[in-house]
């Protein structure tokens, strides 16, 4: 009997202590350190999609419960606006604005070189601490308290295929812990508002975001674009007629050498540009235009392969070469050469023309180097039609 008492007894003590390890685990599973980031992408960014699609999902999958990334998609106007708040509210430099952004704490990191790089330690740095809350962002806590829960999920499989086919969607997508399969990552997206929504959606609602919404959305840049691209449309309207039609215009050195100037300015900014799209750096921007997120969208590359920065290099270094051949050639070969540039330089600005129209209305940014390639590139076509037919009337 008294055996018996003591068994009873030891399996009191037992479970009082599982009680007392149980109501002391709890707390400390509530309290678990968080990381809370912001993420600004854009749908039409590759940079973005290799980020959200390659190096955030193994982070994600790692630390659980314990990191939280609100993504904000700037292809809608909200977007936008919490991303100016965002550089007022963080001081970022004019150098560092384009997506990705992700911001967690005090740091700001972009592009998709410095995000997986940083991204991982600045997390176990401030796990060490105890977490971080969500960035003071100007208008983020709205955004944060709107995001409802059971929303349907989108498996990691298909996050590059829904990314790519959304040019202008209006979710905003919060990245969060995989469940319930531990080895697939999810991402939950928040419905557009009024779009309806069935059981077992698994696509996202898209709308189309307006060409006057897009052109906002970098106003003083777009607003500049224009004008470049009026100023070309309007000097091949006029230029035009004197590239077929005999004109007189005597040889002049001052012509001359302004052509070669300004491919040499042509082939520093094409060069320039060539080293941002091949290497992903974050370009450097004047306070006018938003050079990354040109950059960066997916009309950087010719076919989505060559990098419109090569195709500028190569074309201004063939019509160097135009002009050096003009210059030491004989008559025929000086002619030749001078008509060669005249019809390189005409093609240049008819693409430089396509290119700056999709800026403000298709991409919704404006890219000053670009801008300033396409002005090169008008005044080498206004100047190749008279040396051409100075060429072409003093050599007869």
């Amino acid at each position: 009997m008294r055996h018996t008492c003591l068994k009873l007894r030891n399996l009191r003590i037992f479970f009082i202590l599982v009680f007392l390890v149980i109501i002391n685990t709890l707390p400390v599973r509530a309290g678990e350190p968080v990381i809370h980031a912001v993420l600004f992408y854009s749908p039409s960014c590759p940079h973005c999609i290799k980020v959200i699609s390659e190096d955030l999902p193994p982070l994600v999958e790692q630390y659980g419960d314990r990191l939280q990334i609100l993504a904000i998609n700037l292809s809608e106007q909200k977007g936008v606006a919490l991303y100016r708040a965002a550089v007022d509210q963080f001081q970022i430099p004019g150098d560092r604005r384009g997506v990705p952004t992700l911001i967690v704490g005090t740091a700001v990191l972009v592009g998709s070189a410095e995000i997986p790089a940083q991204f991982p330690g600045i997390i176990e740095s401030l796990l060490a601490q105890g977490g971080v809350d969500w960035p003071p962002i100007p208008g983020l806590a709205e955004v944060v308290s709107s995001q409802s829960t059971g929303l349907p999920d989108v498996s990691g499989e298909a996050i590059t295929t829904n990314l790519s086919v959304l040019p202008a969607s209006t979710v905003t997508p919060t990245l969060t812990a995989p469940n319930p399969t531990p080895t697939r990552f999810s991402i939950a997206l928040s419905p557009v508002v009024g779009a309806p929504q069935t059981a077992g959606q698994s696509t996202p609602a898209v709308t189309t975001i307006s060409p006057l919404v897009k052109f906002q959305q970098d106003l003083y840049g777009n607003i500049l674009s224009v004008v470049v691209l009026v100023g070309m449309f309007l000097t091949v309207i006029i230029v035009m007629p004197s590239f077929w039609r005999p004109t007189i215009f005597p040889p002049s050195r001052l012509r001359t050498w302004l052509i070669l100037l300004l491919s040499l300015i042509g082939l520093g900014i094409a060069g320039y540009l060539t080293y941002i799209e091949t290497t992903q750096a974050i370009a450097a921007c004047g306070p006018v235009g938003d050079c990354n997120t040109v950059q960066q969208s997916q009309y950087a590359r010719l076919f989505g392969v060559l990098p419109v920065g090569v195709l500028g290099l190569v074309g201004d270094g063939a019509i160097l070469l135009a002009w050096i051949f003009s210059r030491v050639g004989g008559k025929r070969m000086a002619e030749l050469a001078a008509f060669g540039l005249l019809c390189m330089t005409l093609f240049g600005v008819l693409f430089s023309i396509y290119l700056t129209y999709l800026e403000p209305f298709v991409i919704g940014a404006t890219c000053i180097w670009c801008l300033g390639s396409a002005v090169v590139m008008t005044g080498l076509f206004i100047l190749a039609v008279p040396y051409y037919w100075s060429l072409h009337n003093w050599s007869e």
